[in-house]
């Protein structure tokens, strides 16, 4: 780490649109005296585009994710090659700021480590304290690697302190992170209920999407909802449209965050940017999600939500998730009717949608924790 003289450098590493997009929200509440760069390790780092530099190679989505043993596969992303080159540049730079923060899970952690790095803030975006601790490695490794952990859960704050580390339970920062654009998803509604479809922003996305839209297409008329799509900025939108048999049509309005609309013969997608996230959800009833960051936000925000297994989900962390969760995500299987199943249910009780929601918000919480985050790294 340098030896600050002048503003003080920090470098923030996030390996998921998601990870970039909290990342981004504390970079911008953070205060004068800065200079700030961002490695987003995957993907285009959409996020950070405007607010700091980006800095450091990027891979693509990795094209699978693995249930196990995965963290080259997050952190430098579709296999071990990859991995190296990422930590060989921050092997680099490593003497070229004043302070690391590692926004995401433990598998940046050891990118940071293998290039031996240490000090970092972490922020632990994924560990939810209601299935599983860290491991014995896990603990090892935010040992070697990290001066503050800031957990989403006190027991897992508790556990590191128990071994000599500073850590602290601030609640769910995600929630702080929730992004509202300009885009007017109330104006767009003609149906009594409306449904926000969250692909996700990984590999597999677009067949997540067909799937959903089949599931769409198996309710009978009489219960076809609005629809809304959430974009991410890595996202394909000419794949989405393939795969789900849809074309793209429609004009765009003046609002920054539209899209347009992808269309068949009976159905209309309206397209958002990932920006306007916040205001899809809050103008629909439910919510279709393979994505990670997206889903808590959604049911923080008080919506169910319909997710399906796939073997992209990596079994430890989904457990640790559903025990937060609850009811407030419901699980089906990746098939057409199992997933169009749920959907009529919901959609055909409201009073249940109100149940689930009241439940969704007090298990995943409010926004507030951001500024602790924030006071942390610049303290």
């Amino acid at each position: 780490m340098t030896e600050a003289s002048g503003p003080r450098r920090l470098l923030f590493v996030s390996t998921s649109s998601g990870e970039d997009s909290v990342a981004a929200e504390i970079i911008r509440r953070l205060p004068e005296g800065f200079i700030v760069e961002a490695y987003a390790a995957v993907g285009e780092g959409t996020a950070y585009h405007g607010l700091c530099p980006l800095v450091g190679p990027r891979a693509q989505m990795p094209r699978w994710r693995r249930p196990r043993f995965s963290v080259p596969h997050d952190f430098g992303l579709n296999n071990v090659r990859a991995f190296w080159p990422g930590v060989q540049f921050l092997r680099r730079v490593r003497r070229s700021y004043d302070r690391v923060v590692v926004v995401g899970d433990v598998a940046a952690l050891a990118g940071c480590w293998a290039a031996g790095i240490r000090d970092v803030i972490y922020l632990d975006l994924h560990r939810t304290g209601y299935a599983r601790p860290y491991t014995a490695v896990e603990r090892q490794l935010i040992g070697h690697t990290v001066a503050l952990t800031f957990c989403r859960h006190e027991e897992l704050a508790a556990s590191l302190r128990a071994d000599g580390h500073q850590a602290r339970s601030v609640g769910n920062v995600l929630m702080d992170c929730v992004p509202y654009g300009d885009y007017d998803a109330m104006a767009r509604r003609t149906q009594p209920t409306a449904v926000t479809l969250l692909p996700g922003s990984r590999a597999g996305n677009s067949e997540s999407f067909a799937l959903q839209m089949d599931a769409l297409r198996a309710l009978p008329p009489q219960d076809l909802p609005d629809i809304f799509l959430a974009v991410a900025g890595s996202v394909s939108i000419d794949d989405l449209a393939k795969a789900a048999r849809l074309h793209r049509s429609g004009l765009l309005t003046g609002q920054s965050g539209d899209l347009s609309t992808l269309r068949d013969e009976r159905l209309t997608v309206h397209m958002a940017r990932g920006s306007a996230l916040g205001n899809l959800i809050e103008a629909s009833d439910i919510v279709l999600s393979q994505a990670d960051t997206a889903t808590v936000q959604a049911i923080g925000l008080g919506r169910p939500v319909i997710n399906f297994r796939s073997f992209r989900d990596r079994g430890a962390r989904f457990r640790d998730e559903q025990g937060l969760f609850g009811i407030a995500r419901i699980v089906t299987l990746p098939e057409v009717g199992s997933v169009s199943q749920a959907l009529r249910v919901l959609i055909a009780n409201p009073e249940e949608r109100a149940r689930i929601g009241a439940i969704a918000r007090e298990r995943v919480g409010g926004a507030g924790a951001i500024r602790e985050v924030v006071e942390g790294i610049v303290a």
